[in-house]
């Protein structure tokens, strides 16, 4: 029974590949019209559908918006009862239907066309009345579902989510949304922590611990307790020479008192950029075991301080 179900399993996403497949290779000029529709948008896109269509239309707003194009999905039902409101003249709308005749989105399609809103439909029938009223049609692949009475949406979901997926790639690419762009779209959670720059944890200003050479040591260690980060970053002219760290001080007991900073410091340290990511800071702290590195700009200038514990707060691990 095992290998049965697992035959089937198997079966079903081949007949869902090969699907992707010829969806793939159908993508023709109708698909860079919509793209070049889709990122003239001066409002929001609106993307709508009933039902496991519906379901799709929802996701497909969802990475729309996340991607850098505005997006929203309206529930064809409750545009009908007063949310045709939020489809405006500035707006872009994508309809999807598998067969092109859900009588739900009739509202909705003619609201489009009374207000000459443009409208992408998504449909396996070139000749519904969802692709004829369109001003572009996105013709689905005809191919069988999946399950095992040919009937439940799978395959045509599963082509329909591809196809929202390929719009929205295409628009990042065309708007050059890069990873900048999508951090500030996904603050929260392990993916916000993973694309955080060193620039919004790091320390600056009058919090860094900032001393020069001719600092005598026991001022400097004032000023490393003072700032309270177990380490004094060695400066001339605002551009960093040297630091020092616990393990300088062990180093330099005998006479400590005596020396001057510059004769303690360790110099040419390893440094971070204000535009590194966390990730790759905590990486090189693993690397070199440390706990807190300096963070310098292009010309070497002194523009930060990075804690370990300021990674960890932040999630990054």
């Amino acid at each position: 029974m095992t290998d049965k179900l697992s035959n089937i399993g198997a079966e079903v996403l081949k007949i869902e590949a090969d699907a992707l497949v010829a969806l793939a290779d159908s993508l023709d000029v109708e698909f860079e019209q919509a793209v070049k529709i889709l990122s003239a948008v001066q409002g929001r896109v609106v993307v709508s559908g009933m039902g496991k269509s519906g379901h799709i239309a929802r996701k497909i707003a969802a990475t729309l918006a996340s991607t850098g194009t505005p997006a929203q999905f309206v529930h064809p039902g409750e545009a009908s009862h007063g949310d045709l409101g939020m489809i405006t003249k500035s707006d872009v709308c994508i309809m999807l239907s598998n067969s092109g005749e859900t009588a739900e989105l009739s509202d909705e399609i003619a609201h489009t066309r009374r207000f000459s809103i443009p409208m992408i439909a998504i449909t396996k029938n070139p000749t519904s009345s969802l692709a004829t009223a369109a001003d572009v049609a996105l013709i689905l692949p005809d191919a069988p579902e999946a399950c095992s009475i040919g009937m439940a949406p799978t395959t045509s979901t599963t082509l329909q989510l591809a196809l929202g997926d390929a719009l929205a790639v295409a628009l990042m690419n065309l708007h050059g949304f890069d990873r900048d762009n999508y951090r500030v779209n996904h603050p929260g959670g392990k993916l916000g922590a993973q694309l955080l720059k060193v620039e919004s944890i790091m320390h600056s200003g009058s919090a860094l611990p900032v001393v020069s050479e001719q600092t005598a040591m026991s001022d400097a260690l004032l000023e490393m307790t003072a700032k309270g980060f177990g380490v004094a970053a060695v400066v001339k002219d605002q551009t960093l020479l040297g630091i020092i760290t616990d393990g300088d001080l062990r180093r330099s007991m005998e006479g400590l008192m005596d020396l001057k900073a510059g004769a303690v410091a360790t110099m040419g340290p390893v440094t971070a950029t204000p535009d590194m990511l966390a990730s790759e800071a905590l990486g090189i702290m693993n690397d070199k075991t440390i706990s807190a590195l300096m963070v310098v700009d292009s010309s070497g200038s002194l523009k930060g301080l990075l804690h370990i514990h300021d990674i960890l707060r932040a999630g990054v691990v």
